[in-house]
């Protein structure tokens, strides 16, 4: 089954990702990772912002005392409410990049990186408390993208794009249990991006080179598809101030001849119910 699109916001991103809902703000955000820009949109004034950052941003998330924390292409920093800026964590790595990231139910977040080449192994996965403390969750990781959490914190989904596979760990105390795999995508459907978890515990998957987002139940069976005009689909999120409508963000990066959507931020009204997303402790 599909579902009809919007267009929120007509943009040409070149790596559009990370849609995230910030609650005290009533806005979304949302970046381009190549353009160095950080995106916001309030879907009631449909008022937007953008603000480019000096180095390429893998993902940003709010902060519970205000402000923003970023997974910088050197580290993970914080962006203050009067707009200063400080390294929480530094770390830079000759060819690589920060890459999508999450917020867990504890407050931490869940960084990933990867390298600029996508090499295998270069790529890690890691958590971040507020005092700046790092601890590596994964590491031997090719394009980290994808965490997301059940609604009772039990379960981490997580997806290595290049492994076509959305996996699943138990998750308590900020630690991860053993991998396996929760649903891997067959050949010729594209590879799993950005996904989020919703209030069922169903998990929705962006299909890079798939254009489609899709639906998994708890149990891993398929059971909805949204069809978009775009190849380049890159991540999902439910926002807006009921957390009903799913905004998904798409990518130009890498195309001959990028269909007029692509790099846009799409929005399907009424998708579902999503989770409230805890804002970083830090």
């Amino acid at each position: 089954m599909s579902a009809g699109h919007e267009i929120a916001v007509r943009a040409e991103a070149e790596l559009g990702e990370g849609p995230t809902w910030d609650a005290r703000s009533g806005r979304l955000l949302w970046i381009d990772i190549l353009g160095a820009r950080i995106h916001t949109f309030d879907p009631v004034s449909g008022r937007r912002t953008v603000r480019t950052v000096p180095q390429h941003v893998g993902a940003v998330k709010p902060r519970a005392g205000g402000g923003l924390v970023l997974n910088l292409r050197d580290g993970v920093g914080l962006l203050d409410a009067d707009d200063s800026f400080r390294w929480l964590h530094h770390e830079p790595v000759p060819g690589r990049r920060a890459n999508d990231a999450a917020v867990a139910p504890d407050g931490s977040l869940w960084a990933g990186t990867m390298r600029y080449d996508e090499a295998p192994g270069g790529g890690s996965l890691s958590r971040f408390t507020g005092d700046g403390s790092a601890s590596l969750v994964l590491d031997d990781v090719a394009v980290s993208n994808g965490t997301g959490w059940s609604p009772d914190g039990s379960l981490m989904y997580y997806i290595d794009s290049p492994t076509r596979r959305v996996d699943v760990f138990d998750h308590a105390d900020g630690r991860v249990g053993e991998r396996r795999t929760f649903v891997e995508i067959e050949d010729g459907a594209g590879f799993p991006d950005g996904l989020t978890v919703d209030a069922d515990g169903c998990v929705w998957v962006a299909l890079w080179d798939g254009s489609a987002v899709r639906r998994y139940t708890p149990g891993g069976e398929l059971d909805r598809v949204i069809e978009l005009p775009v190849p380049r689909v890159t991540a999902c999120a439910f926002a807006g101030p009921d957390l009903t409508d799913l905004y998904i963000t798409t990518a130009r990066v890498g195309l001959t001849s990028p269909l007029p959507l692509s790099g846009s931020l799409l929005v399907v009204p009424g998708a579902g119910k999503g989770l409230a997303q805890p804002a970083f402790k830090g």
